[in-house]
């Protein structure tokens, strides 16, 4: 139903238009964001597939370059948010940062769909620039339709949370049944139209957000003094100077990003850490306590972006698909954490309302993430010492349960992660803190593409090296996942209260 939004109080809002009790600007941020979703998510399954059979002639010693490509790939996406969020809030605004963002990436997205790869890999490069400057910005823009204390705050996030997942869900569905059932066969996937439908998604997201800003009413908009359309022309023209920087990192191998992500890393703690002491005690502590989850969150993500690579040649050549007769699309199983997350989280959400006093802690939220990734590896080591048939395959379920359960692990992390940021890093240097909580993410998708090429060997992945890989998975998830179970009430008391 529409009806009128009452402003806030001190007016800084426009009397927006409401339907299904949200700002009408919602839902079209919420349809932007679905369409941005589906083509990140759209070429999620396809780009280490298509780097092995486009570049390496299909060979197992593929594999590893291109599980560390893509590791590094995600790692700059992480990292290039932390720029764009700058840009946004200090020099052209929100509206216009979506905008230019959004052209980049379109741009990215069909440079990939060249054969030739060193344009493929400068076209991974645009990708980060334009999803830098877009994805923190949209999110931003969800919070900027509501008063500081409006009650339905919480319950917008929830709603355009649903719209990434949908878009995630929808965009390996599509882009599966296109590169096997309609471009090309099960046995040689047409990977580039993949690049082509997700580089159309993001034209679509671009023209929705071009015509549906109007809703806004000015909100997002530069600063007042930084209206000027050259503001505008100098962001693209160094977001455009900077696609050779993140090429030349991405061709420094994953090894050599590590380093300058962890130095990166130290340096952001160190001003963190700095900023808390000189705050007084109980604030040094408070940052202490995030750093120490930063660390452990390093580690969850570091074996949860196995979806895009390892897991993604495991399903390719180790699970048995054939169901009933008809093979499982190697691209449908990247839906099943978006099902699991747009299923599973209002149950997880009345879970810990209903828990009351008995709800974890944040430490033991997160300890419960590390455990849960790590029983889903246990349950790919006992898939891969206990189940392979006489064809070298383990059963479909397996796979599928383990981004199941990897999706509980994400429910009891990663929503409460920005949330814990904004109350425990110093007033001053929040941002800071966020660059901080995306620059861990990013080090553990970097770690992921280090680990995953481990898994496939000099070769390729076998039963063998796949056992071994996620047994060594199973143990580095669930020690720290048990330890941060037990320091808890140490890091909490180093929270000052906060929860």
């Amino acid at each position: 139903m529409s009806g009128s939004a009452a402003a806030p109080e001190s007016g800084a809002l426009p009397q927006y238009q409401t339907l299904l009790g949200h700002p009408r600007p919602l839902w079209m941020l919420f349809m932007t964001e679905f369409w941005e979703r589906f083509a990140f998510y759209g070429i999620r399954w396809a780009l280490v597939l298509y780097i092995v059979a486009q570049f390496h002639d299909g060979s197992g010693s593929g594999q590893a370059p291109a599980n560390q490509t893509y590791g590094a790939y995600l790692a700059l996406v992480y990292a290039a948010a932390i720029f764009g969020g700058l840009v946004a809030d200090r020099v052209i605004g929100y509206q216009r940062s979506i905008l230019v963002g959004a052209v980049i990436m379109a741009a990215g997205l069909f440079m990939i769909a060249m054969p030739n790869e060193e344009v493929f890999k400068f076209g991974l490069a645009t990708i980060i620039a334009g999803n830098g400057l877009f994805k923190p910005n949209i999110s931003t823009m969800v919070g900027k339709l509501y008063a500081v204390d409006d009650q339905r705050r919480d319950s917008g996030f929830t709603l355009f949370y649903m719209g990434i997942n949908l878009g995630a869900m929808v965009a390996p569905l599509l882009t599966g049944a296109l590169a096997e059932q309609v471009f090309g066969t099960t046995e040689t996937p047409a990977y580039k139209v993949v690049f082509i439908a997700s580089g159309i998604g993001m034209l679509i997201s671009l023209v929705w957000f071009w015509f549906g800003r109007r809703q806004l009413e000015g909100v997002g908009r530069p600063n007042v003094g930084g209206e000027s359309k050259a503001r505008v022309l100098y962001t693209t023209i160094g977001a455009l100077l900077a696609i050779p920087v993140i090429y030349f990192l991405l061709s420094l191998g994953a090894g050599t990003l590590q380093w300058v992500l962890s130095i990166m890393f130290i340096g952001l703690a160190g001003l963190l850490l700095v900023e808390g002491i000189r705050e007084g005690s109980k604030q040094r502590d408070m940052v202490i306590a995030m750093l120490i989850i930063f660390a452990f969150n390093v580690l969850f993500w570091m074996f949860f972006e196995q979806a895009g690579s390892s897991f993604t040649f495991l399903a390719d050549q180790i699970v048995d698909r054939e169901l009933f007769g008809w093979t499982w699309p190697v691209a449908w199983f990247q839906s099943v954490n978006s099902l699991a997350i747009i299923t599973l989280a209002p149950v997880m959400a009345w879970l810990w309302v209903a828990m009351r006093n008995a709800n974890p802690s944040i430490p033991r939220k997160f300890g419960l993430g590390l455990l849960f990734n790590g029983v889903a590896f246990a349950l790919l080591w006992f898939a891969l010492s206990s189940l392979v048939d006489d064809f070298g395959k383990i059963p479909f379920w397996t796979l599928f349960m383990v981004y199941v359960i990897q999706s509980v692990g994400e429910l009891c992390l990663s929503p409460i992660g920005l949330s814990m940021v904004t109350k425990l890093a110093p007033v001053r240097l929040v941002g800071f803190g966020m660059g901080g909580w995306f620059l861990s993410t990013g080090i553990g998708n970097n770690l992921s593409g280090i680990f995953a090429s481990h898994v496939s060997g000099t070769e390729g992945m076998t039963v063998a090296s796949a056992l071994s890989g996620y047994t060594f998975g199973f143990w580095a998830l669930v020690i720290p996942g048990a330890l941060l179970f037990l320091i808890a009430p140490l890091i909490q008391k180093l929270m000052h209260g906060v929860k």
